[in-house]
């Protein structure tokens, strides 16, 4: 476990408090790594990302390595039996849904991107399942665009550290655009992520040992 400092008060412009909290999170995750174990495959990524709606990451993870032993590339999966997957994907939960999901969207990726997972926001809403938190996190990771992934913890510890306004998807992601600067949001995020499991966790918070309690107003509304 790393080092904690706790944060210092912050007063100011939000601009001045998000770079404090910035700080503080690279210190206790220099490698803001992605929590989904895709090996640099944006394929692997997108699939990925879609189970693990309503499901943790590391049941994702383990899920995933006997999806992709049995299916390798997209084109494997697009034509895949539904029922197949389903049996595999199942402890992801909602596996039906999902299963219809990765295989229609490995459909559309073989027919109308030549295999590839397209690099634009528009082209990857269109695609099944995807929508703006998933096609934030291909377009940041994988591509390298400036892209807040507005994920449940993202939303949820941002606005309890005052960053947004409203604790909504849209909010967050407007919002902290405007706010983190563009070469940091993708590693913000999964920081962000990284804390809320340690720390900041959704039942049981370590409210009395958090390293950012001094500025959590949620904290201070109690």
């Amino acid at each position: 476990m790393p080092k904690t400092e706790k944060c210092p008060a912050i007063k100011g412009k939000k601009s001045e408090r998000v770079k404090i909290i910035s700080e503080l999170l690279k210190k206790l995750y220099p490698d803001a790594l992605c929590a989904l174990e895709y090996q640099g495959d944006p394929y692997r990524l997108i699939v990925m990302a879609r189970l693990s709606a309503q499901c943790t990451d590391k049941r994702v993870n383990e899920v995933s390595k006997p999806l992709f032993e049995r299916y390798p590339t997209v084109y494997h999966l697009a034509k895949a039996e539904q029922r197949e997957v389903e049996d595999i994907i199942r402890p992801c939960g909602l596996f039906r849904t999902k299963a219809e999901s990765i295989i229609e969207m490995s459909r559309q990726i073989t027919e109308l991107h030549n295999g590839q997972v397209p690099d634009t926001y528009d082209q990857l809403i269109r695609l099944s399942g995807v929508g703006m938190k998933i096609a934030n996190l291909m377009l940041g990771d994988v591509f390298g665009q400036p892209r807040i992934v507005p994920d449940t913890h993202c939303i949820r510890i941002t606005h309890k550290l005052g960053l947004i306004s409203r604790a909504d998807p849209v909010v967050c992601e407007r919002e902290l655009s405007r706010l983190v600067p563009s070469e940091e949001q993708s590693d913000f995020c999964h920081r962000i992520v990284l804390f809320g499991r340690e720390w900041c966790k959704a039942p049981n918070p370590k409210c009395d040992l958090c390293p950012l309690q001094s500025r959590c107003e949620a904290k201070e509304k109690k």
